[in-house]
């Protein structure tokens, strides 16, 4: 079926726009962190999956650090162990951890690596561990209580936080032409395994590779203010007043908290986008009004 003449234009169009995005980042690095419906819609998965293949086919270096709590979630119910969460962070001791390991280093991981081949890339799946990427140190949480002079230490566990990034594996397999996709387990020095937070994985591989972007696909419109409407193109300073009045608040503050510190240590643009869009990763990148919160540094 021909295209009618104002189809044609509009798809001229959006090809067009999109030749500056792709000229500016050739080569460049993007971190995505996925997570939300688009990881579990079968229709958003499969654009995500194209989005990354055409982003590495027109000469970006796409990563993907993904989560799947809710995948951990249901194989502990059904193995009759009852989720518990302090902060927001799930407390993890050494069964919980095996089943953490189980599920985002084999059964999440490894459907995303099919799901990004199926469409003509080639993806590789890596765990923190590989490769001794990705140190973690214990996350420790004190509780000041009003009536002990010291703070109460609560121990969840194997949570850990990033203490450090060794990009041997990602440089080798980007050069290599493939697509990374990491699960956010790490390796203390203890040998242990941490479970950490992709958020926070992201930020900190976007960081260390000094990425062009940083993405984190979110189930909302990307950061709103006290009416509802979508904020962008904000500077680090304009992010610390939102988070001062009160603009910024509760689940948004650790996500937003990410991309705050990858913009100050050196990502160029941090991206808080709607993964309930099709195509979302794509049209951030290539387009010029995006679908999402754009923060950068000046």
């Amino acid at each position: 079926m021909s295209l009618t003449p104002a189809s044609a234009m509009n798809t001229a169009k959006v090809l067009t726009e999109a030749l500056p995005y792709i000229q500016r980042f050739t080569d460049k690095t993007i971190v995505i962190k996925y997570g939300g419906n688009a990881m579990t819609e079968e229709h958003l998965k499969a654009s995500f999956a194209r989005d990354i293949v055409l982003m590495k086919t027109v000469g970006m270096n796409p990563i993907v650090v993904h989560g799947g709590g809710p995948q951990i979630g249901d194989l502990l119910k059904r193995i009759g162990k009852e989720s518990e969460f302090v902060r927001g962070m799930r407390v993890t001791d050494k069964e919980t951890m095996d089943v953490v390991e189980m599920v985002l280093g084999g059964l999440v991981n490894k459907e995303i690596v099919s799901l990004i081949n199926q469409h003509g890339g080639k993806a590789v799946g890596l765990t923190g561990k590989d490769g001794n990427m990705i140190h973690a140190k214990k996350l420790i949480f004190a509780k000041n209580a009003p009536e002990m002079d010291v703070s109460e230490i609560i121990d969840i566990g194997h949570v850990g936080e990033v203490d450090g990034i060794n990009t041997d594996v990602l440089d080798m397999l980007v050069h290599g032409d493939f697509i990374p996709v990491v699960a956010p387990i790490g390796v203390g020095s203890d040998g242990q395994s941490y479970n950490i937070n992709a958020d926070l994985v992201a930020g900190k591989l976007a960081e260390t590779l000094r990425a062009e972007k940083l993405i984190l696909l979110t189930n909302i419109a990307g950061l709103l203010d006290k009416e509802n409407n979508l904020l962008t193109g904000l500077t680090a300073q304009r992010v610390d007043e939102l988070i001062e009045d009160g603009t910024i608040y509760g689940g948004m503050l650790p996500k937003i908290g990410c991309a705050l510190d990858a913009v100050k240590n050196g990502v160029n643009t941090a991206h808080i986008i709607d993964g309930r869009v099709q195509h979302a990763v794509l049209l951030e990148v290539f387009t010029n009004d995006g679908v999402g919160t754009l923060i950068k540094n000046h």
